[in-house]
């Protein structure tokens, strides 16, 4: 069975920019929540600060959903190389 590149790509990009977004939320509604986390993103998204601000959260969110979308791809086609 193949698995949909396009559907796992948006599936990925979908779920992590979430993840990446609420962990941002949570942390400007309650400061130390996530902060490591968000720190570790701040290290490999260029322009990315890990400091409370919208904007910020919001910039992070775009890396998320991009990054996830690649790794889906990335993972979609791999799985369909080694699969048959």
């Amino acid at each position: 069975m193949k698995l949909s590149l396009k559907g796992l790509a948006l599936a990925t990009a979908l779920v992590w920019g979430l993840a990446v977004f609420l962990c941002g939320l949570a942390n400007l509604i309650w400061p130390p929540y996530g902060e490591a986390f968000l720190k570790f993103l701040s290290s490999i998204y260029p322009g990315y600060h890990a400091e409370a601000s919208f904007p910020q959260v919001m910039l992070a969110t775009l890396y998320g959903l991009v990054d996830g979308g690649i790794a889906g791809l990335i993972f979609g086609w791999l799985y369909n190389q080694l699969s048959g």
